[in-house]
């Protein structure tokens, strides 16, 4: 017996980036989205990130101001630092770094947002559920 896959995705994103009321307009009836926001995306930890593939994410994005736009000095890049030593971790266990993604993303863009999340889905079409839920 086939079970229907339906993706959880969980979004990391600074209030910067979209701003404090912003909603993506995304049909939501395919998939389940958890939004996080942060003060600042310098904010995410690793354990953030495992925590939410230990909750039952299928993949985690992080949205971070552009390089060199982030208004609490370098907190953008603190968090590609992070989501670059969980990549590796996730690798190391065996659920594959294809499953945390990291995007640059101008404020207010949400045109962009809305495509990273398709090519979320897109990727997790290939990938599966998460085998650790």
């Amino acid at each position: 017996m086939e079970t229907s896959f339906k993706p959880k995705i969980t979004l990391f994103h600074c209030i910067n980036t979209f701003g404090k009321g912003a909603s993506l307009p995304l049909d939501e009836d395919h998939f389940e989205m958890r939004t996080v926001k942060m003060p600042c995306s310098g904010m995410v930890k690793d354990i953030f990130l495992l925590k939410a593939f230990e909750s039952g994410s299928d993949a985690v994005i992080v949205m971070v101001c552009p390089e060199g736009a982030c208004r609490h000095a370098e907190g953008n890049l603190r968090a590609k630092k992070r989501v670059e030593w969980v990549r590796n971790l996730l690798d190391e266990i065996g659920l594959g770094r294809r499953r945390l993604s990291i995007f640059n993303i101008s404020s207010q863009d949400e045109s962009t947002a809305v495509q990273i999340i398709r090519q979320t889905l897109s990727d997790l079409a290939d990938l599966g559920p998460n085998p650790a839920a």
